[in-house]
């Protein structure tokens, strides 16, 4: 398993810029709770779970199964 950035440049840049304006917050995700700060806990539940490849909710992470 390993976790990695998208590949895609702009949309890791845009989603920086968009985390710096929310405090480290989703940009994705309106309120700002715990469960929102990156890597939010929906990803980090995916991560847990042994069968989960995929991006996170805002496209910043990968995981993948290799």
């Amino acid at each position: 398993m390993a976790v990695r950035l998208n590949e895609d440049k702009q949309v890791v840049e845009m989603i920086r810029e968009g985390l710096k304006k929310k405090d480290g917050y989703c940009p994705c995700r309106i309120p700002k709770t715990p469960e929102n700060k990156c890597m939010c806990k929906e990803f980090r539940d995916q991560i847990a779970d042994p069968a989960y490849e995929g991006y996170c909710h805002c496209m910043l992470y990968y995981k993948s199964l290799k």
